[in-house]
């Protein structure tokens, strides 16, 4: 992060936080923001240098004195030197990891690259974590509440190879991670990550810090491992998982400019993933693919997935 940014976020209290990579997306501009949130809020969309030149030959990108770069409420925050080559995972350093790229910050809301806002950030604030003195909150997933049937998606969708889809499930599985069902405590292992609400506390901020991990060595499809977060912290880590309905009530959804493609979809074996000099690899992360799991996955049988929904 440049410098003239490091010491912009360092007053940044409170935080609306968005990010793109690769130029799949522009800034969309939030409506409906109340003079006391724009004094209050820093509204931050942290970019790779692709995007940044996207953005500068698609929209007006003006400089303030400090040259500073901003579209319209949003500061622009350029990162370089990622530690991904693949734009979903590092789409999830800013996502993830909020606090530690903006560590003053109180108070954040994360929402995807490709959503608008259109309801005030206090009133989200107010309605997802002061009225009942929480502080985490992220929406249910549209059709899954298990991390095998949101696996099963995954595969037929071709989100990530099906291989290591397979092998990340089998290691769950394996520690003990049932499927969702109504003895479970939370409404769903599987959320919908495009809005993330959170209060920077020491148990949030660990949460995050594991459940990165998990992206870093597995998959970049985060809803894979929130779950298994969940279920490794033994009910210590409390949070709100709201109905799909009320997200679609926070936002206007946007198509990316383009889809998403990644080499590592296309595997067709291990061996082929792991062989040196293989293309098809994604040359950082996904470390914990490359390393050999402990102990025999062979005899590990996945529970059976019922399509629940065709659209998912």
């Amino acid at each position: 992060m440049n410098l003239v940014d490091i010491e912009y976020v360092k007053k940044c209290r409170f935080v609306v936080a968005s990010g793109t990579f690769d130029g799949y997306d522009v800034p969309h501009q939030p409506s409906n923001i109340s003079i006391r949130s724009k004094k209050l809020f820093c509204f931050l969309m942290v970019v790779d240098e692709v995007s940044l030149k996207f953005i500068k030959k698609n929209v007006t990108v003006r400089k303030d004195r400090d040259e500073r770069m901003w579209v319209g409420i949003w500061r622009l925050i350029p990162l370089k030197h990622l530690p991904y080559d693949e734009p979903r995972r590092k789409g999830k350093v800013p996502k993830i990891l909020t606090h530690r790229l903006f560590p003053e910050a109180q108070y954040s809301i994360w929402i995807d690259g490709k959503m608008e806002l259109i309801v005030d950030p206090l009133l989200i604030l107010e309605r997802y974590l002061w009225h009942d003195k929480l502080t985490y909150a992220i929406a249910q997933h549209k059709h899954h509440r298990s991390i095998y049937e949101e696996a099963d998606a995954n595969k037929r969708r071709k989100r990530y190879a099906k291989l290591l889809i397979d092998l990340l499930m089998n290691i769950y599985y394996y520690e003990g991670m049932e499927p969702w069902s109504l003895k479970k405590n939370a409404i769903s292992d599987v959320p919908e990550g495009a809005i993330i609400i959170r209060e920077h506390t020491a148990l949030s901020n660990l949460f995050n810090c594991l459940w990165f991990n998990e992206v870093n060595l597995f998959t970049p499809r985060d809803q894979l491992s929130f779950g298994y977060i969940v279920y490794r912290l033994r009910g210590l880590f409390k949070f709100f998982m709201f109905q799909n309905c009320e997200y679609n009530s926070l936002f206007v959804l946007h198509l990316h400019t383009r889809e998403h493609s990644s080499k590592v979809e296309w595997i067709k074996s291990l061996s082929e993933f792991k062989g040196n000099g293989s293309s098809m690899k994604e040359s950082r992360g996904g470390f914990g693919l490359w390393i050999p799991y402990p102990k025999n996955l062979d005899s590990v049988i996945l529970p059976p997935v019922v399509r629940t929904s065709k659209a998912g």
